[in-house]
């Protein structure tokens, strides 16, 4: 139905639709993406293509088809999670709210995943298959691995292509060295315990029973730091001087004092593993993607 002025006369938007109704829904469509997670990957893929001393276009290419694939997995959570979140009444979630329809997240969705291939392929044949099965472990995990025992897995799968994308599109096709790669899978098992952690009992609640849950709140704040630390662990074989012995040397007192300052503050354990997931972002670009 068409808004009205004060004389009962319809009033269209610039697009034909109701005033306001547009940036609302682009707002909303944005809010869907997941901007966080999806930013911060993002610029990590970009900051690991400098640091391999990729060229400006490859940099450029590689952060395009990075970021159409992260819109494809966060679109593709909201959208195959509406039903779900609807009837959990998680208004805060976009589609839920009404700030947009589940059909225009859903086609963002299979956009950019359009996006995303040929982006990924232009890169370099074996860079772009690698990176397009890290996609396709996030679409997975959306599609039904989120509520099984291995729901760490597709997080494991798509930190741990992202350096090899990015060496495998520099001229010769070097691969990452294999505890780069080991270590990035690891921080995405950290990444999913800290993602998982504040909606443990939301997800209980409507069915989502994955690895997580299982664990539960207290198991997870136990747990979240060791994946990090050990992270940590084979990053500073890569730092200069004392640097790496540094590093870990913070992340064990952080991770352990988050761990155990968990049970009184809940909060502790997950500021605990933000600041030792820094850490490993700081080796992981430090490490210029090391090449075997």
């Amino acid at each position: 139905m068409d808004a009205r002025d004060e004389s009962g006369v319809a009033v269209r938007g610039p697009l034909g639709g109701v005033p306001g109704r547009w940036p609302r829904s682009t707002g909303g469509l944005l809010r869907a993406c997941h901007p966080g997670p999806t930013a911060v990957v993002t610029l990590l893929v970009a900051g690991l293509a400098v640091a391999a001393g990729q060229d400006g276009s490859g940099i450029v290419l590689a952060t395009a088809a990075v970021l159409a694939g992260q819109l494809s997995i966060g679109w593709s959570n909201d959208a195959l999670d509406a039903a779900r979140d609807g009837a959990a009444g998680r208004r805060a979630k976009p589609v839920a709210g009404g700030a947009v329809s589940a059909r225009a997240v859903r086609g963002a969705a299979l956009a950019a995943l359009a996006l995303c291939v040929p982006l990924s392929l232009l890169y370099g044949a074996l860079a772009g298959a690698v990176h397009l099965v890290g996609v396709a472990a996030g679409w997975a995990y959306n599609l039904g691995v989120k509520s099984t025992a291995a729901s760490w897995l597709p997080y494991a799968v798509g930190f741990a292509s992202l350096p090899a994308f990015v060496t495998l599109g520099l001229p010769g096709r070097p691969p990452p060295a294999w505890w780069v790669v080991a270590a990035a899978a690891l921080v995405g098992v950290g990444a999913h315990l800290g993602d998982v952690l504040p909606d443990i009992a939301d997800d209980l609640a409507a069915g989502v029973r994955g690895w997580p849950q299982r664990l539960g709140p207290a198991g997870v704040r136990m747990l979240l730091p060791v994946p990090l630390v050990g992270a940590t662990a084979l990053l500073a074989r890569g730092a200069p001087g004392g640097a790496g012995a540094l590093a870990l040397a913070v992340a064990l007192v952080v991770g352990a004092g988050g761990a155990l300052l968990g049970r009184q503050r809940p909060r502790a354990a997950f500021l605990a593993a933000v600041l030792v997931a820094g850490v490993d972002v700081a080796l992981l670009l430090g490490s210029g993607a090391a090449l075997a």
